[in-house]
C-alpha cells in the first residue's frame, strides 16, 4: 500500500430519526448486524425495563434522581421527556468514538438530532420515513400494549415529526427493509469519503503522471 494513502480517521456519528413506527430500531439493529465495526449509542432511560428487555443492551434504565444527576455533572450530550419519561445520550461513548474514529449510530427524536448537530457538526442527520400515513397508523395499531389514548398522543407527534424532515441531511422512505439498509449504507461510505473527513497522511497527493 502506498505511502501516499489517504485514512479517514475521524468519527461519524449518524443520527436516526422516524416517528413512533417507523422502523428506526430494527433499522438500525439490521446496520449493526451487517456492519460489526459500527458501534450503538445506548440512551439512558427512566422509564421501567420492559419484559424483553435489557439494562446495557436496549438502555440504561436509571431513577430519576441519577438522571438529574447525571445531567447536572454534564454527562449527557442531550436529554429530553418524551411521554412522560426522560431520555438522554451519554457523553462518554461519543468522546471514544472521536478518539478511535468509531462509526456511532444514535436513534433520537428531532429535537435530540438537532442537539447533536449543533455540538457535533459533522454528525449526519438521517430521517427515516413511513412509505404512507396508512401504513405508519397500521404499524403503530399492531402495537401491543398501547391504549387508544396512548396511539392517539402517537399518531399526533408523529404528524408534527414528519414536518421536520427538512432539517436533516437525507430522507430515506422505510418502504422494503433491505432497500433501506442498503441506501444507508451508500450514504455513510459516501460520507465517509467527504474530503473534509479524509486526513492524508502526506501533505501532498502523489505525483501525477502521464
Amino acid at each position: 500500500m502506498s505511502s501516499h494513502t489517504r485514512k479517514s480517521n475521524q468519527a461519524l456519528l449518524v443520527v436516526i430519526s422516524s416517528p413512533s413506527g417507523g422502523g428506526k430500531t430494527t433499522v438500525i439493529q439490521n446496520l449493526l448486524r451487517k456492519n460489526p465495526s459500527f458501534r450503538r449509542s445506548i440512551s439512558v432511560t427512566t422509564r421501567s425495563k420492559r419484559p424483553q428487555e435489557t439494562s446495557g443492551r436496549d438502555y440504561y434504565f436509571v431513577s430519576t434522581v441519577k438522571f438529574r444527576r447525571m445531567v447536572k455533572e454534564k454527562a449527557l450530550v442531550e436529554w429530553a421527556e418524551v411521554y412522560g419519561n426522560w431520555y438522554g445520550t451519554p457523553k462518554s461513548l461519543l468522546e471514544r468514538a472521536h478518539k478511535h474514529g468509531w462509526t456511532v449510530l444514535l436513534s433520537l427524536d428531532v429535537q435530540g438530532a438537532l442537539t447533536i448537530k449543533k455540538n457535533y457538526p459533522g454528525s449526519v442527520l438521517i430521517f427515516l420515513s413511513p412509505p404512507s400515513w396508512r401504513v405508519l397508523k397500521q404499524r403503530l395499531t399492531r402495537r401491543d400494549g398501547d391504549s387508544h389514548s396512548s396511539l392517539r398522543l402517537r399518531l399526533k407527534n408523529a404528524r408534527q415529526e414528519l414536518k421536520n424532515w427538512k432539517k436533516y441531511d437525507y430522507l430515506v422512505v422505510n418502504q422494503n427493509l433491505r432497500q433501506t439498509i442498503e441506501q444507508i449504507e451508500c450514504i455513510l461510505k459516501a460520507e465517509r469519503n467527504k474530503t473534509l473527513r479524509i486526513q492524508l497522511k502526506q501533505a501532498s497527493l502523489p505525483p501525477l503522471r502521464g
